[in-house]
């Protein structure tokens, strides 16, 4: 398995500069990056706080890095134009000489949206717009130029130049949606990811690979990963105040040795890369920690 790291983008820029490159010198194999503009607000209003905006996050993480995959966690497809997006994935690769993962979603975060006057869509029409903007960016990637014509945007004859460093950047599709997202991961990603417990991963990928088998793609072309939110300590008294509390994602709580439990059912579901949220770790001094903890007590069990 890869174990990959997902500083908080509410963490100050020198703070997310002290995790990324922390881990890039002890291992760790990825840094992902969340797109967003402010905080979320259950009721969809705007909220005041400190976010960092991803792409300029990612392009400054890819010059500061030398060894870890630099990626988005996932873009939102309404945010950007899919030409604005390739031709950027293009320059953050070459920057980080070839270490760039594009992730992209349809988007879901209502008050910024709201905010600033971005149309959300209906989940239908949003899903529409992700789809052509896979279609759009992978061929940008790819070929020479690119043309298409649909209701949600007109391309014609578009260059995207210079090409990736790698022969192939990856694309992740982002969500769990059975009906439209997976398929548009079965048709178009290199890469997927949720957010899952093992035995809601587990049933995902039935259905990816059964969205494959209908496109005639080969679903183990297709690497996965996914994560939860990290409550590690080998203070008993410390754990025990978070257990029985629901964070509202899924979660990997305990001691290490617990830890290593948890992780292996992701394995044993399917898994291909774990992705460690540093948002519960608390101030840098004991997020590092605790994320060095995690590599050499959690993640040195699965090579």
């Amino acid at each position: 398995m890869r174990f990959s790291v997902w500083p908080s983008p509410e963490r100050p820029w020198q703070d997310v500069v002290e995790v990324v490159e922390h881990c890039d010198r002890t291992g760790w194999a990825g840094a992902y990056f969340a797109d967003h503009f402010m905080p979320n607000d259950p009721d969809g209003e705007p909220r005041d706080g400190p976010v960092l905006e991803c792409w300029a996050v990612m392009a400054a993480l890819a010059a500061r890095t030398t060894r870890l995959r630099v990626g988005s966690l996932v873009a939102g497809n309404l945010y950007r134009h899919p030409a604005v997006v390739a031709n950027a994935a293009c320059t953050i690769d070459h920057i980080s000489a070839g270490r760039f993962v594009l992730g992209l979603g349809a988007g879901w975060q209502v008050n910024e949206h709201r905010a600033y006057g971005i149309d959300l869509l209906e989940p239908g029409r949003r899903l529409d717009h992700l789809e052509d903007a896979c279609a759009i960016i992978t061929s940008l990637l790819r070929e020479r130029r690119t043309s298409l014509e649909s209701p949600n945007y007109r391309i014609v004859d578009a260059p995207c130049d210079p090409k990736p460093v790698q022969p192939k950047l990856p694309l992740l599709v982002g969500g769990k949606g059975e009906r439209r997202t997976l398929r548009i991961a079965a048709r178009f990603a290199d890469e997927w990811n949720s957010w899952t417990t093992p035995e809601e991963f587990r049933h995902k990928i039935e259905v990816l690979e059964r969205h494959c088998a209908e496109l005639g793609r080969d679903p183990a072309s297709i690497h996965r990963s996914t994560q939860g939110l990290v409550f590690l300590s080998t203070d008993t008294a410390w754990l025990a105040r978070h257990r029985s509390a629901d964070p509202g994602r899924p979660r990997l709580l305990g001691t290490p040795a617990e830890v290593v439990e948890q992780v292996a059912r992701y394995r044993d579901a399917g898994v291909d890369e774990l992705i460690v949220p540093d948002w519960t770790m608390g101030r840098l001094p004991r997020a590092i920690e605790t994320l060095d903890l995690f590599r050499t007590e959690v993640a040195a069990h699965f090579p």
